[in-house]
């Protein structure tokens, strides 16, 4: 039996080995089954899932800590076998392209096209987006975090707001042990909301190498999808399904409807489109190019591009006032990678 640290759990506080601190109110959830290898103890972990929903934590490796505040969704693409390991950061098994939970009925008004107008509760209402960071990272870590926060406040009219305990609906990021990996829902699922950002380890994959990850992730949870799943895509790259681990080929599924709106063209280097190599079988055997001569080069995770920067404002009503559309234009076009 593992020797674990001492944990008090009382009313939502708990004295961890990094010091104290309040967890958020979690609602009530269902949570996903977890397998064995997860818990570092059967006992604690059979304890665990016999309590109510409202705090459950696991203790892993000594001072890490599980904490799976929700909902199950029926993800798509749930072909990767349960402890397989992580061959990309922002591939977990089982969750749509990768890195995005969706409910079925949002992946549904995905394939069709989904229009943020039609669902504008779907967005962070009036741009604010309060958030939680995990007192499991260390410093550099942190830092990471706070700066891909601040690059996204500073670019945009967007606002990450440290989470005041009222707030019903917030970002709580976290190094989840399981489902590991870079990930985060997509748009504003409402009560607490996951953002995983694993911090790197032996096995696991690293979302916190540079800020270009985790600002990755934070705008999945602002709303944003993958540039390469545009219905356009195909006027622009070419998809190499020969290439591709085939399990994951579904990963590289676009929309089938045009029924969104792009007011901005086609981003190569965009921070939220695949890389050449991406899912591929063999290595230096690409799995999506460019069809534009003189591109070679496909997506980044480190920076936020002048497309990223203008769709995202575009997103949130930035552009619409005059002397906010002059500022953010001007940001984005000097900024913007």
């Amino acid at each position: 039996m593992h020797k674990l640290r001492f944990v008090l759990l009382f009313c939502g506080v708990v004295q961890h080995a990094r010091g104290r601190f309040i967890l958020p109110y979690v609602p009530d959830v269902v949570h996903p089954p977890v397998p064995d290898h997860v818990s570092a103890d059967a006992s604690i972990n059979n304890f665990v899932y016999k309590q109510k929903p409202l705090v459950q934590l696991i203790l892993l490796n000594y001072t890490h800590v599980l904490i799976l505040p929700v909902l199950f969704v029926q993800v798509r693409n749930a072909t990767s076998q349960v402890g397989e390991e992580i061959i990309e950061p922002e591939l977990t098994p089982g969750l749509f392209q990768g890195d995005m939970a969706l409910t079925n009925e949002f992946y549904n008004y995905w394939r069709i096209g989904i229009r943020w107008d039609i669902f504008p509760d779907k967005l962070w209402k009036n741009g604010t987006v309060p958030y939680v960071i995990s007192p499991l990272y260390e410093p550099s870590e942190l830092a990471t975090i706070i700066k891909a926060i601040r690059t996204i406040n500073f670019m945009t009219c967007v606002r990450f707001v440290p989470w005041n305990g009222k707030s019903k609906d917030y970002l709580l990021i976290w190094p989840i042990k399981y489902p590991k990996g870079c990930w985060s829902f997509v748009g504003r699922f409402g009560g607490a909301q996951i953002v995983s950002l694993q911090a790197p380890d032996k096995r696991g994959p690293n979302c916190l190498g540079t800020e270009g990850r985790a600002i990755h992730e934070l705008m999945h949870a602002l709303g944003v999808f993958h540039e390469q799943s545009r219905w356009d895509r195909d006027k622009f790259v070419k998809i190499h399904t020969e290439n591709i681990i085939p399990r994951f080929k579904a990963n590289f599924d676009k929309q089938s409807l045009d029924n969104t709106t792009y007011s901005f063209e086609y981003d190569f280097d965009s921070i939220m489109h695949y890389g050449k190599y991406f899912f591929s079988k063999e290595k230096g055997k690409p799995t999506i190019t460019s069809k534009h001569p003189g591109v070679e080069t496909l997506g980044q995770r480190k920076a936020i591009s002048k497309g990223d920067c203008l769709k995202l404002n575009d997103l949130y009503g930035c552009l619409k006032n005059v002397r906010t559309r002059r500022k953010y234009y001007n940001i984005c076009n000097f900024m913007g990678l």
